[in-house]
C-alpha cells in the first residue's frame, strides 16, 4: 500500500529506465535492510531440475540484467531470480529512450536490446557475489543471448562461448532466442537454427559438468508468444527430444491489440509485457502441457501481478512463474503477496502441494 500511495507515483515521475535502474540500485546496496528469507511453506516448495524451489515466484529475466541485485532477491520473498540477457560481448543496447509505461493497460514496452557488460565481466560479478554468500539461497537462472554484432551462423559459437564464462554460476540456464529487440534473434526459433544452438551449449554443458564431476546443468528455452501453434509445437517436439529440462513461457509481444493506452504510445516499437500478455501466454502454456505432458518443467511468465494470475498459469501447465511487470506496478512487496495467495489456493483445495495443481486445467482448450 505505500509502494502504491507513495513510492510508485514518485518513481512514475521519472523515465521508466532511469527509475528501473535507481531501484536495481538501491536494491544492490540496501540488501541488508530488507526483511530476512522468509520462512519456507512445505505446501509451496518444489524439487525440480535438480533444484529446491522454497515457493514457485521468480523474478524474469531483464530486470537485474547486470547481477547486481542478487542479494535482495531472496529478502523479497522470491523463490527464484533469473538475471540478463547476457550476451557473449558487452554492449550498450539500443538508442535511448527505450522503455515506455502504459498505465492504462498496466504494462510496460521495452526496446532495450540485451544491454549488458557481456559473459566474462558478469561472471566476474557473479564470483564476487558467491564469495560473499550471496548465491546458493535460491536456484539462479543465466539467461543467455545472442551478440547483435555476431551473425546469425554463428549463433551457436556465440552462446557457447556465454556458457563457458557463466557456468559455474547458474542452477540452470535459459536459451534466449525470443526477444524482438535484436534483429533476426526471432528467427533462431526455427527448428533447425534452434537445434544447432542447443547442440553447441550441450557440448559446453557436458564438458563442463565432467570437469567439475558434477550433472550438467538444467536448460531451458524461452519462447516469443507470437509464435504460432504449429511453430510451438516443434519446438516443444525438439525439447523433448534434445533432453532439455524445460520451457519459458513467454518473452515480450509485438502484438497490439486492444489497448487501452494512446495509440501514439502503443505504438512505440519493442516488446509489450503486462496485463495485455497474460490471457496469450497462459493458452500457450496449455498447448505446450497438453504436448509434452510431464516431459518438461514450464515457467509461465506474462501478466503475472496477482495469486489469481500465477494461479492460472499453474493450472494451465506452469510449475513455476515470473514476475517483471508486475512487480514493477506491485513494488517489493509482489512476490510474498503472489506466494502467499498461491498457498491459500492450495490449502483451500485441499492439496499436498503446489505441484498437485499443475496442468490441471490443461486438457481443455486449443
Amino acid at each position: 500500500m505505500l509502494y502504491r500511495r507513495f513510492a510508485r507515483p514518485l518513481l512514475f515521475r521519472l523515465d521508466a529506465e532511469r527509475a528501473h535502474e535507481l531501484a536495481v540500485s538501491g536494491l544492490s546496496r540496501g540488501w541488508r535492510a530488507l526483511p530476512g528469507v522468509p520462512k519456507e511453506d512445505p505446501l509451496l516448495a518444489q524439487d525440480l531440475m535438480g533444484c529446491h524451489f522454497p515457493n514457485p515466484v521468480g523474478l524474469a529475466a531483464g530486470f537485474d540484467k547486470y547481477a547486481r541485485a542478487v542479494a535482495a532477491w531472496p529478502r523479497l520473498g522470491f523463490g527464484f531470480a533469473e538475471i540478463g540477457t547476457v550476451t557473449w560481448r558487452p554492449q550498450p543496447g539500443n538508442p535511448r529512450p527505450r522503455v515506455f509505461r502504459l498505465p492504462d493497460d498496466r504494462a510496460l514496452i521495452n526496446r532495450l536490446g540485451f544491454n549488458n557488460h557481456g559473459a566474462g565481466r558478469t561472471a566476474g560479478r557473479l564470483a564476487r557475489h558467491r564469495r560473499r554468500g550471496h548465491l546458493g539461497r535460491v536456484p539462479l537462472g543465466i539467461n543467455l543471448g545472442k551478440s547483435k554484432r555476431t551473425p546469425p551462423e554463428e549463433a551457436p559459437s556465440d552462446y557457447a562461448e556465454s556458457l563457458k564464462h557463466l557456468w559455474p554460476y547458474a542452477d540452470y540456464v535459459v536459451v534466449n532466442v525470443s526477444s524482438p529487440n535484436t534483429p533476426g534473434l526471432r528467427d533462431l526459433q526455427e527448428e533447425s537454427e534452434l537445434a544447432g544452438i542447443l547442440d553447441a551449449l550441450a557440448a559446453v554443458n557436458r564438458a563442463r559438468a565432467e570437469a567439475a564431476g558434477s550433472a550438467p546443468l538444467p536448460l531451458l528455452v524461452k519462447l516469443a508468444p507470437d509464435l504460432e501453434p504449429a511453430q510451438l509445437d516443434a519446438i516443444v517436439d525438439l525439447a523433448l527430444a534434445r533432453d532439455l529440462a524445460g520451457l519459458i513461457i513467454s518473452n515480450t509481444t509485438i502484438a497490439r491489440e486492444d489497448l487501452a493506452s494512446p495509440a501514439s504510445l502503443a505504438a512505440e516499437a519493442g516488446g509489450l509485457s503486462g496485463g495485455p500478455l497474460r490471457e496469450r501466454s497462459t493458452q500457450m502454456l496449455a498447448r505446450a502441457r497438453r504436448r509434452a505432458g510431464d516431459g518438461l518443467v514450464l515457467i509461465g511468465v506474462g501478466g503475472v501481478f496477482t495469486a489469481d494470475d500465477a494461479w492460472a498459469k499453474i493450472a494451465a501447465g506452469a510449475s513455476l512463474v515470473q514476475v517483471y511487470t508486475g512487480f514493477v506496478y506491485g513494488g517489493p512487496g509482489t512476490a510474498r503477496r503472489i506466494a502467499d495467495g498461491l498457498a491459500e489456493y492450495v490449502h483451500r483445495a485441499g492439496l499436498a502441494s503446489i505441484s498437485a495443481a499443475v496442468g490441471t486445467a490443461a486438457e481443455g482448450g486449443a
